[in-house]
């Protein structure tokens, strides 16, 4: 049996003029999962990050601390996020505000960007869906048996891939990328019986005072 560990990124720098990047918190978070990683002796054969800064530095703190002979990873742009930002239309105060009203525009955003037919966004949503997927397959089918793999991603792409184990297509996965934690695991197994969500949204390496959704 292999397996697969999604790994949402640690706490980004919500309320600034660069988002995707690291907060304080985000990069202790980041240490946290490593640190759980080298007490449980988790060492992964495969490491994957999206193309974004904020999955680099989450990949960076994580397996530096579980693994300090870790070579690296290998970057897969299809793991990249979808562009909130596009959801909140440039508005600076719903980008930077209150987040549960930014939560409120970016869900009734992502459900009128996947009713459409992509016009008017950078990405259509089918484009995201389907480069997810695809990315996750092609990970699944390269892993030999025993080989554990950690993909460093973001909440929208684990919510995809949860999504489609847990019903066989994507329609909860609005509903499951408004829970995944920063820092959080989710395990996919996979055997000869398929690919199986074992866990989802796992968050107890961190403190519970440091656990964060945005």
């Amino acid at each position: 049996m292999s397996a697969i560990l999604l790994v949402r990124h640690g706490q980004a720098s919500w309320g600034t003029d660069d988002y995707d990047r690291l907060s304080e918190r985000g990069h202790a978070q980041a240490g946290w999962l490593g640190q759980s990683w080298e007490a449980a002796g988790f060492v992964p054969t495969h490491a994957v990050a999206g193309g974004m800064r904020r999955h680099a530095q989450t990949a960076t703190g994580a397996l530096d601390v579980a693994d300090p002979t870790s070579t690296g990873w290998d970057v897969d742009a299809r793991w990249d996020e979808f562009d909130h930002e596009v959801f909140a239309g440039g508005d600076a105060a719903v980008l930077g505000g209150d987040p549960h009203v930014f939560q409120a525009v970016l869900d009734e955003g992502l459900a009128t960007w996947e009713a459409s037919d992509g016009a008017g966004y950078p990405e259509p949503y089918g484009t995201f869906r389907d480069r997810v997927r695809a990315g996750f397959d092609d990970l699944a089918t390269s892993l030999g048996r025993g080989e554990r793999a950690v993909v460093f991603t973001s909440g929208g792409p684990v919510a995809q891939v949860a999504s489609w184990l847990l019903t066989g297509d994507d329609g909860i996965w609005r509903r499951m990328n408004r829970v995944v934690a920063n820092a959080s695991v989710t395990t996919v197994t996979i055997g000869r019986s398929g690919r199986t969500l074992l866990t989802f949204n796992e968050h107890t390496h961190l403190p519970s005072d440091a656990i964060t959704f945005r």
